[in-house]
């Protein structure tokens, strides 16, 4: 037994013995701060290579490449440099735990070995971030430089002159070197089919056959089946209401069009590849050959989707069923013109023909883009011409004229410069000019797609939109200018891939890719680094912490606030500073998944102040006031408050403003600081009754007890008047042969007031009137002179101290 368990134990030991000499044996994963440098290592001998093999470099493909090596070399220091940051940062926030070194004190041992090993670890990893930061900026640097060698290369072969057409010098030269060349291109041709043969004698027909049927099948049966089925499903209820139908045929047909005929190329290409039946020297002509078959499927199905000439409901381009017949017949020429241009350019490279065959053939093939330019403008300007006949009077876009105005300065641009012998350049302006006008085409399809799929998306009819609205319980307008900001971004995003397309043939393409890659590492503001990862990731949580209060919110507001004792005015103040308070908490915790800690809110804190002290006073002081106002809550929702000449009702009061509902159902909306500072008359605070008074004067002769038992009574009758306080009448003075009576009376809210005692009124002076008690009234007396009395009597009333003057005197004296 005892011997048993001791073999067991020394299996057990020799497994564990095994297993920790195994994993002593496995290589050791690097960490983040080694594989950095191990990155920026790399970098520095990318660097040297492309240093190394940039005097070999001829050709501009080949000066593209190395350029975007150096590229994606910076990008690899850039990513090296803000990996090693942050382990930079947690070795200070350690260094600063250990504190300064007090020369007074000794330190422990341990604390100065801690002490040094940061030191050390803290002096690799800054001396790895600055050789990272330098070699980021040599990359940048030697980008640029071959980016400005290219663009040499690229003008001197653009505007390379040769002998005008017009000379029969360009067609002497031809002519002797035409010989050469036809061999060359025999000769190439000549391997190819020795190639092919070769290898369908060694494989067979069978891979070669089947990448045929495959391509065929995908090219015919496959695509026309595909767009029957996209036009039976436009058309069918399935499809989506609006301009997403249109516009979303024309993206399934260019889509369709474009993928069916590249991966058929593909297919055979490969077939051939595969069994080796491609010779070395006719592989990039294969390559070649891919890409003009899919330009040119792009081309034709563009023209397709855009025009469609035999269903004119779904043309998504203004014009009638001939132009749209007429240019779709260029489109066709224009495809078959680049895809002939890719292959013969291919072939003239492998076969190495002559300088004067290539000039030659750029001139052709340049007056070919000419003359299918010409043409299409022909058309174009009798539609237009056509359309301005049948509307006359309008005006034509904008931007159509300056199209129009471009094509004819390009092609006339191209022709003058075919006659004085720059070749080279008028095949490359009217190509471009083919190219541009296919870019901008597809460009305004997809951003139509765009516009009307993401409108449709957060349409309120669909029912994305609807559960788009349920869930973030929002209101229809607010769905729809989501739809808005997205569809805009997606333009945006489409509009800088339209002019990296444009800006590809220039070789300027790179470093518009480059500012893109450098916006996508981070923008440096005020010390703090915005990404889009980070700020995308902000804009998500701003979005979820909203919603999350949002349902807190409404969960105090309809479960828990209705379960205790607390009144209206209570409720609205809890919940309004509940409210603000996860704005608050909202804000914070966005700005925090931005990389913005609480020292920079602090500082950007005690900036605004300076701006809140000049400008921003009364605004403060209102958010002030409000928060004194659902504090205290001497005004709570629901008071009745005479403010001024205006009396109204309280009905919501926000950390700005307080809205009050006055008696005519208009809204006064009032400062709080006003409700603070400037006395309020509230009507309901302390007493939620109304007084009534009912206040007049009678003669000295009425019998008083009468006339209070009337007034008793008819308030006693009143629904409106409460028994508690009892109603009470008074006489309030007693003079000039009148007494006033002053009478009280309450209802149960002061909202009650006027209405009940306008009915009182009517009452008691219809039953004065039947008591026979007359109201009395001040005697207001008027003197009204006859204009046509006695001048001297009106002068003497008019002034009374002429009259009194004689007749103190006496009379007048009689005759003698």
């Amino acid at each position: 037994m005892r011997s048993s368990w001791c073999w067991r134990v020394w299996v057990c030991g020799l497994l564990l013995g095994l297993l920790s000499g195994w994993a002593s044996a496995q290589p050791a994963e690097p960490g983040p701060v080694a594989e950095a440098v191990q990155n920026t290592q790399a970098v520095s001998r990318e660097l040297d290579r492309i240093r190394a093999a940039l005097d070999d470099a001829e050709s501009l493909e080949t000066l593209k490449s190395m350029s975007d090596k150096a590229l994606a070399a910076q990008r690899k220091a850039d990513a090296a440099v803000t990996v090693l940051m942050p382990q930079l940062d947690q070795i200070d926030a350690r260094v600063q735990q250990l504190g300064p070194v007090d020369k007074d004190a000794v330190e422990g041992a341990d604390i100065a070995e801690q002490r040094k090993a940061l030191a050390r670890e803290r002096s690799e990893v800054d001396s790895a971030i600055k050789s990272g930061k330098l070699l980021a900026v040599e990359a940048r640097q030697l980008s640029e430089s071959i980016e400005q060698l290219r663009s040499r290369q690229f003008n001197a072969q653009i505007l390379q002159k040769s002998a005008s057409p017009l000379w029969p010098t360009l067609w002497r030269d031809l002519a002797a070197h035409v010989p050469a060349d036809w061999l060359r291109l025999q000769a190439l041709l000549r391997q190819g089919r020795e190639a092919f043969d070769r290898a369908v004698a060694e494989r067979g027909w069978r891979v070669p056959a089947l990448g045929g049927v495959l391509a065929l099948v995908l090219l015919f049966p496959l695509r026309l089946g595909l767009r029957r089925l996209g036009r039976w499903f436009a058309a069918s209820d399935r499809a989506p209401e609006g301009r997403l139908r249109r516009s979303g045929l024309a993206v399934w047909l260019l889509v369709v069009g474009t993928s069916m005929p590249l991966l058929a190329s593909w297919v055979w290409v490969e077939s051939l590849a595969w069994v080796d039946a491609i010779a070395p020297r006719l592989e990039g002509v294969a390559r070649q050959f891919i890409i003009a078959t899919g330009v040119a499927a792009f081309i034709t199905a563009l023209s397709a989707c855009l025009l469609v000439p035999k269903r004119p409901s779904w043309r998504l381009l203004n014009m009638d069923d001939q132009a749209a017949t007429r240019l779709r017949k260029y489109t066709w020429a224009a495809a078959a013109l680049v895809w002939l241009h890719v292959l013969v350019q291919a072939l003239n490279t492998a076969a190495r023909s002559s300088d004067v065959s290539t000039v030659a053939l750029s001139g052709v093939m340049g007056l070919s883009y000419v003359g299918l330019l010409m043409a299409a403008l022909f058309t174009l300007s009798r539609l237009r011409a056509r359309q301005s006949a049948e509307a006359a009077g309008v005006t034509g876009s904008a931007w159509l004229m300056l199209a129009w105005l471009g094509g004819h300065l390009a092609v006339w641009t191209a022709l003058v410069a075919a006659l004085l012998g720059y070749l080279n350049f008028t095949l490359f302006a009217a190509s471009q000019m083919v190219w541009m006008t296919v870019v901008v085409m597809a460009t305004s399809l997809w951003m139509k797609f765009a516009d009307d799929f993401f409108l449709w998306l957060t349409s309120p009819q669909s029912r994305s939109g609807q559960a788009l609205r349920q869930a973030a319980s929002a209101t229809d307008s607010g769905v729809e200018q989501v739809g808005v900001l997205l569809s805009a971004v997606a333009r945006l995003a489409l509009l800088v891939l339209a002019a990296a397309a444009i800006l590809a043939p220039f070789g300027n393409v790179n470093a518009l890719f480059g500012w893109m890659g450098t916006l996508g590492q981070g923008v440096t503001i005020g010390g703090a680094v915005l990404q889009p990862g980070a700020i995308a990731r902000a804009l998500v949580v701003l979005l979820i912490g909203l919603a999350l209060f949002k349902v807190l919110q409404a969960w105090l507001v309809d479960t828990y606030l209705p379960k205790t004792r607390f009144d209206l005015g209570a409720r609205n103040s809890i919940s309004t500073v509940a409210r603000y308070l996860g704005i608050t908490l909202t804000v914070i915790w966005t700005l925090a998944a931005l990389g913005i800690g609480f020292e920079k809110i602090a500082l950007l804190a005690s900036a605004l102040s300076v701006g809140i002290g000049f400008g921003l006073q009364a605004i403060t002081q209102n958010f002030v006031s409000g928060l004194i106002l659902l504090a205290e809550r001497p005004v709570k929702l629901g008071d009745r408050i005479t403010i001024g000449d205006q009396a109204g009702d309280v009905r919501r009061i926000s950390v700005r403003a307080t809205e009050i509902q006055l008696d005519d159902r208009s809204t006064l909306i009032v400062p709080n600081s006003e409700l603070i500072t400037k006395s309020v008359r509230n009507m309901t605070m302390g007493n939620v009754l109304g007084r009534i008074q009912i206040k007049f004067t009678v003669p000295l002769s009425t019998d008083v007890q009468q006339l209070k038992t009337l007034l008793l009574e008819l308030y006693g009758a009143h629904e409106a008047v409460l028994d508690a306080p009892a109603p009470s009448v008074y006489i309030d003075a007693i003079g000039d042969g009148l007494i006033t009576i002053n009478s009280f009376a309450h209802v149960n809210s002061p909202r009650s007031v006027y209405a009940t005692r306008s009915d009182l009124l009517f009452s008691v002076l219809e039953r004065l009137q039947q008591a026979g008690i007359p109201l009395s009234t001040p005697t207001d007396i008027h003197v009204i002179l006859d204009p046509q009395a006695d001048p001297g009597l009106t002068a003497a009333a008019a002034d009374p101290a002429a009259t009194a003057a004689p007749a103190a005197a006496g009379p007048p004296a009689g005759p003698r």
